[in-house]
């Protein structure tokens, strides 16, 4: 089941021309499956929020399984699904939710009001000039997960 109000990205084209084309805004690209129960949960979220943080981000999904998008998928180390990835004007905006990755979220938001809270948070320190920032929610609300390093 695809999504009906987000757009879903399976060409690296098509994300290269949103990240691009997002201006003063915060771009969250959702990278999972549409097979997956954690990345439709997480879809579910996002669709509910969408209009509500739509004045300062926009909101895209990203189809892993696509051929076509696996430069994204290998760059920014996506194996773990969902993964949300946060981009302002054209720059990767890193958080620091107290995980080992800053890079990306990892997993589902528990709630809209928490994934609003994050969007609204990188958004205001974009507006600053900060590439990362610091996750306002209680860490009993951040997924927690351990990463695995292949040949480490």
């Amino acid at each position: 089941m695809e999504s009906v109000l987000l757009p879903t990205l399976t060409k690296k084209e098509e994300i290269d021309r949103i990240i691009n084309n997002t201006i003063d805004k915060v771009l969250v690209l959702r990278f999972g499956r549409t097979s997956d129960e954690n990345c439709l949960l997480l879809d579910d979220i996002l669709e509910k929020s969408a209009r509500d943080v739509s004045k300062f981000a926009t909101v895209a999904l990203v189809d892993v399984d696509s051929d076509q998008v696996q430069v994204y998928v290998n760059y920014f180390d996506i194996t773990l699904f969902p993964s949300t990835v946060f981009f302002f004007n054209a720059h990767h905006m890193k958080l620091d939710s107290g995980t080992a990755d800053h890079t990306k979220w990892v997993g589902k938001f528990h709630e809209k009001q928490d994934f609003i809270d994050v969007v609204e948070v990188i958004f205001r320190g974009a507006m600053k000039g900060k590439m990362i920032v610091h996750c306002p929610l209680p860490p009993e609300r951040i997924p927690k997960y351990q990463l695995l390093y292949k040949d480490v």
